[in-house]
């Protein structure tokens, strides 16, 4: 396959970024996506030029580090994968590929497609610690959930926290991630104790990095490479208003 790379190339975050054009032959349509950007950095490289620079780590949708917009979408155009699980044969040969990094004000580029997600730790700091003394690994059976709340806490628990949420929403919001943490703990007994002063610290610590509100728009669900329900957003609201009823009558 032969294909025209348009890659955003931005040193550091104080400096001007702009797209820069790469043609790439010799493409197998069995590579990754990760895979293809290794090949065009091993050009590059032997060219005296700089490397593109990227996140990485697992390659196998794991991790979320891989964030980068792909042709105008989160992580590129197959759903429910990550970058590093896209492979070439979604392209065609003689595509053009636009590449970028997240655009949120939350999220400021480092460099190139490297982003700062750092605001995620922060929120989930923000939730403080589970204060239920677990002891060592209880018996499966020892604390009786119903199977219900159980796959809804599972299934929140899949967020990978890669972003996709924010750069697929029109306001940035990343109440989907938000709602996911706060959602796996709502529906376990060990998330019960903090539950009230979590969701409010987490919501509060997430207007303060800067990200937007949620307005149904459904886009991060779309874009949600572990297929994260916006009814976790339902819950999040749904804890939100019970709390901040609780912290006013006191």
């Amino acid at each position: 396959m032969k294909l025209t790379l348009h890659i955003w190339r931005q040193q550091n975050r104080t400096t001007p970024g702009k797209m820069r054009t790469y043609p790439l032959d010799g493409v197998s349509p069995d590579m990754s996506f990760l895979e293809m950007l290794d090949i065009l950095n091993e050009g590059l490289i032997k060219t005296g030029e700089e490397p593109v620079a990227f996140d990485q780590d697992c390659r196998e949708g794991i991790c979320g580090s891989c964030a980068m917009v792909i042709n105008g979408l989160a992580h590129g155009p197959e759903r429910a994968t990550t970058a590093c699980q896209l492979h070439m044969r979604s392209f065609q040969d003689g595509d053009h590929i636009y590449i970028e990094p997240w655009r949120a004000k939350a999220f400021p580029v480092i460099k190139d497609l490297c982003t700062d997600r750092s605001a995620f730790d922060r929120i989930i700091q923000a939730g403080g610690f589970v204060s239920v003394n677990t002891g060592g690994a209880p018996d499966g059976n020892s604390l009786p959930i119903p199977k219900v709340d159980q796959e809804v806490a599972m299934d929140a628990a899949e967020c990978i926290g890669c972003g996709a949420c924010v750069a697929a929403c029109p306001n940035a919001s990343a109440m989907l991630f938000l709602s996911a943490k706060v959602s796996h703990l709502a529906h376990t007994p060990q998330g019960q104790p903090e539950r009230r002063d979590r969701v409010r610290k987490m919501v509060a610590q997430h207007d303060r990095e800067g990200f937007g509100h949620c307005t149904n728009i459904n886009e991060c669900e779309a874009a949600c490479p572990k297929e994260i329900s916006v009814e976790h957003i339902a819950q999040l609201n749904r804890d939100f208003i019970a709390s901040a009823i609780v912290a006013a009558v006191k």
